[in-house]
Order: C-alpha cells, then sequence, then structure tokens
C-alpha cells in the first residue's frame, strides 16, 4: 500500500486581525495569514531577508461545541506568534470580475498561541463579541477540503 502525507508546520506571525466568515450552513470559519522569514548572508557580504506569507483556514464543525474558528476569533490578534499546523490546499474560483483565480491555502488541524500566557489569559478574561459574517461572496458549506470549493478569499 501506498501512503502520502500533506503536513504543513508553520511558526510565524499573524499579519492582520482574523477574518471570520460562516458559510450558508452556519459553519465559522477564520482566515489568516501568517508570516515567517529567514534571514542569510549573500556572498558579498550583505545581509538578506525574505518573508513568506502563507493563507491559512481555521473552521468550527457545526456541533461539536468550541471550534478552532471560534479560538481563533476570541484569542488571536495582529502580530500574535502562532504554531500552525495542518495540510495544503489548492484551489481555484471565478472572480466578480469573471477571473480565474488560484489560491493555495493552510487548511488548519491545531494552533498554538506562543505568545505571552499573561496576554492570552487576559484575553480568555474579556467578554468577546462575536463578529458579524463579513459581506461578500458565499463560502462553501462544509470545509471538504476538494476541489469544488468556492471560498472567494
Amino acid at each position: 500500500m501506498s501512503r502520502s502525507v500533506n503536513l504543513v508546520i508553520l511558526v510565524g506571525n499573524l499579519g492582520a486581525d482574523p477574518e471570520i466568515r460562516s458559510t450558508a450552513s452556519n459553519t465559522k470559519v477564520a482566515q489568516f495569514s501568517v508570516a515567517t522569514s529567514r534571514q542569510w548572508t549573500a556572498a558579498n557580504g550583505e545581509k538578506q531577508e525574505r518573508t513568506e506569507w502563507h493563507r491559512c483556514l481555521a473552521w468550527d464543525m457545526p456541533g461539536k461545541g468550541k471550534g478552532l474558528a471560534s479560538i481563533v476569533e476570541q484569542y488571536v490578534k495582529k502580530g500574535d506568534k502562532l504554531y500552525v499546523k495542518g495540510r495544503i490546499e489548492y484551489r481555484q474560483f471565478t472572480d466578480r470580475d469573471n477571473v480565474v483565480r488560484y489560491v493555495t491555502e493552510v487548511n488548519v488541524q491545531e494552533i498554538l498561541m506562543l505568545g505571552s500566557a499573561d496576554r492570552n489569559r487576559d484575553a480568555a478574561a474579556k467578554s468577546a463579541t462575536p463578529a458579524p459574517p463579513a459581506k461578500g461572496a458565499e463560502l462553501p458549506s462544509e470545509p471538504t477540503g476538494g476541489d469544488d470549493d468556492d471560498l472567494p478569499f
């Protein structure tokens, strides 16, 4: 039997506050970008740096209690350092201008907040009001991970 692995692990910082949306079946999804950087010294002795941005999606599963999207919504903010584990997914969609777009995303399976424990405890103590779903194109009804997803972001 042949086996394969699709696993990505990122440790980086959030570039902006997460966007929280809901699918037509009222499944919550959080989208956020994680920046990872690497530094090296070029042959001429000059220091170089390159930052990569990784689009991540975290889902709540209906009927399973508080999921990753709800946790991201409540506790994760711009600049936070995160450990993200998931799988890479590729998909395409047609935008409002009828242009085909290609997207690479990390479908998140696990998140660890690597920031200060005091900051996370303070965030948990504050009451969080859920954000209303963002207006825009519809999201897929379930996090299938298949090629027929139509997430417009």
